[in-house]
């Protein structure tokens, strides 16, 4: 009998899984795998938050291949190593595994076909999988990606997305030791407010917001107190979620909110043509803008006061206390906390993407480092020099200073939109706050960047 290993990666699903339907249709065996890969953890990605979510998925996978008569095999160690033990073991002559986007991923696509070449077992690697249109299916007239959305966005709706496959009914895997399901509850420092993970527990929050949430979506997606995003991004990163299915799913609601939703996904799309097209984007600006970042004591005191929540402008302060809590932060805050980074304190995007990366359960290299190259201005947007005004943030998205008071709770007696200024306070109420004043001045702030830019 033949046998195939499905490897999986960001693809943690059964639902419309074009890895594991393929080794289906290649071989009369499956082994589906997953290695907990050491690399990942050498290179710092193997996050507290990410590694419990992880957990969770792993549990929730398993759980889904076992009701069609399979199960997850596990395995630690160095991930081309493990590979190619298990084809040794099962005598598989496939491997099937999703296509990446990032330099690790490419790297490990690479070595993992040269060392399974050495065993004469063929690799196969399928794109759209983790994203709704392959990174390379549309490009520019010159020029091997988009540096745009706008006119990306209309190729990719002119390209269209592949249709989806059903989950399959029944596997048969071969007798191949597997480790123990990792736990949530034996991953330490995990943020308290972590979500749980899983496709079982991913398709429940689709469902219900496809029926209750996406109408509304295109008017109140910034709405920081509102908190009316789908909250999706997390299985989407761990590949709970198909993007492809989300795209139709969404298209069948139709109307305005799904129409923005869907824009969504394609930014997400956007990003990962981006970084395929350039990998060093990762770490090195996309369009070097010649910053000179600002360093020092005093730099370093105002990054921290950043990361702590504890900058003294309470909308940054609460998205950042979000971050901390849930793993997860508001789109809305995620662009204003980074553009006060940036272009505020004018420090350096990577400390920024560094902090996101040890705390976001849906912290990835494409989505995660573009969005901070694109509030820095040294990515991808058409207005690189654009400084984003917290107060002016704050009185749009959160006019009555609820989300502030959310998550600030040392200003939850301050009433109405007084809470995104304390230092305004009367005197005797400011002084009774446990708050900061403010580490930077706004206007100096800006004009210190501007000055840097020569704009």
């Amino acid at each position: 009998m033949t046998v195939a290993v499905v490897l999986f990666t960001s693809d943690l699903r059964v639902h419309d899984q074009p890895v594991l339907r393929a080794a289906l249709r290649a071989a009369d065996r499956v082994v589906p795998l997953f290695v907990r890969d050491e690399g990942v953890r050498r290179a710092g990605f193997d996050a507290a938050n990410r590694r419990a979510f992880l957990a969770d998925c792993l549990t929730s996978l398993d759980a889904g291949l076992r009701e069609r008569g399979g199960r997850l095999v596990i395995r630690t160690g160095e991930l081309v190593e493990q590979v190619c033990r298990v084809v040794h073991e099962s005598g598989a002559g496939e491997v099937h595994v999703a296509a990446g986007v990032s330099r690790y991923a490419l790297d490990r696509e690479e070595r993992l076909r040269d060392a399974l070449s050495a065993e004469r077992c063929a690799l196969h690697v399928h794109d759209a999988v983790v994203t709704a249109l392959p990174p390379g299916r549309v490009t520019p007239s010159s020029g091997d990606h988009f540096a745009v959305f706008t006119p990306y966005f209309r190729r990719w709706q002119e390209a269209g997305v592949r249709e989806t496959l059903g989950a399959p009914r029944s596997l048969d895997v071969p007798p191949v030791d597997s480790e123990p399901l990792p736990r949530r509850t034996d991953v330490p420092g995990v943020s308290p407010g972590v979500a749980e993970g899983g496709e079982d527990v991913a398709r429940k929050r689709l469902t219900a917001w496809l029926r209750d949430g996406i109408e509304s979506y295109e008017e109140l997606h910034d709405d920081l107190a509102g908190d009316a995003t789908s909250k999706l991004s997390p299985y989407l990163h761990f590949g709970c979620l198909s993007p492809a299915e989300l795209v139709h799913r969404a298209a069948r609601k139709g109307g305005a909110g799904a129409g923005a939703f869907v824009r969504q996904l394609a930014w997400r799309d956007f990003h990962h043509q981006v970084l395929a097209a350039r990998p060093a984007a990762s770490w090195s600006d996309y369009r070097d803008r010649g910053d000179t970042w600002s360093t020092g004591e005093d730099a370093e005191a105002a990054v921290e006061a950043w990361r702590l929540g504890r900058t003294g402008y309470p909308v940054v302060d609460a998205a950042m206390r979000q971050l901390r809590h849930e793993g997860w932060m508001h789109n809305r805050g995620r662009l204003l906390v980074a553009s006060f980074l940036t272009k505020t304190l004018y420090a350096d995007w990577r400390t920024g993407a560094r902090h996101f990366l040890g705390l976001l359960v849906d912290g990835d290299m494409a989505n995660n480092q573009l969005n901070w190259q694109w509030a820095a201005g040294t990515g991808t947007d058409t207005r690189p020099n654009r400084v984003l005004n917290p107060l002016t943030q704050a009185k749009r998205f959160d006019p009555r200073g609820t989300y502030v008071r959310r998550w600030v709770p040392e200003l939850a007696d301050v009433d109405g939109g007084a809470v995104h200024q304390p230092w305004r306070l009367p005197e005797r109420e400011r002084a009774a706050l446990d708050y900061p004043d403010p580490v930077v001045d706004l206007a100096a702030g800006r004009d210190r960047f501007l000055r840097a830019r020569g704009a």
